[in-house]
């Protein structure tokens, strides 16, 4: 008789790679910290004291001196937009990045780069030319800003005395002028190229500009008298 064929021994299947039962269970709780993490990180933020002290201090004022029927009715800030025009950056590009990086430094928000809208060939000025940034500031930031504005830079103004209350522009909005950047304490003298000013436009909600003084003055802009 012919020898029976031994059967061939099948060659064992390799274990697909991948992760283990353990690490597969895992992820989903990392996951899951993580989430948790952000949420008591997002709790536990501060929230800017002009802001509480606008609700506490300011709504109530508002209303009994315009005699609002809502809350809702009374006016708030909006946004800052700060502005820094720089003609000279045409013949020296290196002194708008310089403008650039101080401007970031003083807001906390990156600077946009503004660019001219047209030509003007008596300034050798052509369209889409960088002439200039730009940071417009909301809600936290906006506030944490106005209370710097307000309490620490127009102190250290020489020979302050007020602002002016003839720069509204008839809706309740407020634009003020800045001559030297380096009344903020963000900016080191030493490092500076060039002293540049800047003009810090104050939007608000307010229908007039009796409001919008009013609520700006509550807030503690120091207008002169």
């Amino acid at each position: 008789m012919a020898e029976q064929e031994k059967p061939k021994k099948e060659k064992a299947k390799p274990k697909p790679k991948g992760k283990g039962k353990a690490e597969v269970e895992a992820k989903p709780e990392a996951e899951a910290k993580a989430k948790g993490a952000a949420k008591a990180a997002k709790a536990e933020k501060i929230e800017a004291r002009l802001r509480e002290f606008y609700r506490q201090e300011c709504v109530p004022k508002m209303m009994q001196e315009f005699r609002y029927r809502s809350p809702m009715q009374v006016p708030r800030l909006e946004k800052i937009v700060i502005n820094m025009g720089l003609g000279e950056a045409i013949q020296n590009i290196k002194l708008l990045e310089s403008a650039a990086q101080e401007l970031s430094a003083i807001t906390g928000q990156k600077a946009v780069v503004t660019r001219a809208r047209r030509s003007i060939a008596a300034f050798k000025l052509r369209e889409g030319m960088p002439i200039g940034c730009m940071v417009t500031l909301r809600r936290d930031r906006m506030y944490h800003f106005f209370d710097k504005l307000v309490n620490v830079v127009l102190a250290r103004v020489r020979d302050f005395r007020g602002v002016s209350d003839r720069a509204f522009d008839g809706r309740g909005n407020y634009t003020l002028g800045i001559k030297e950047q380096i009344i903020f304490p963000e900016i080191d003298y030493d490092k500076i190229d060039k002293v540049k000013g800047m003009n810090i436009t104050i939007v608000t909600t307010a229908p007039t500009d009796e409001e919008g003084k009013y609520l700006l003055k509550l807030m503690g802009l120091p207008f002169r008298r």
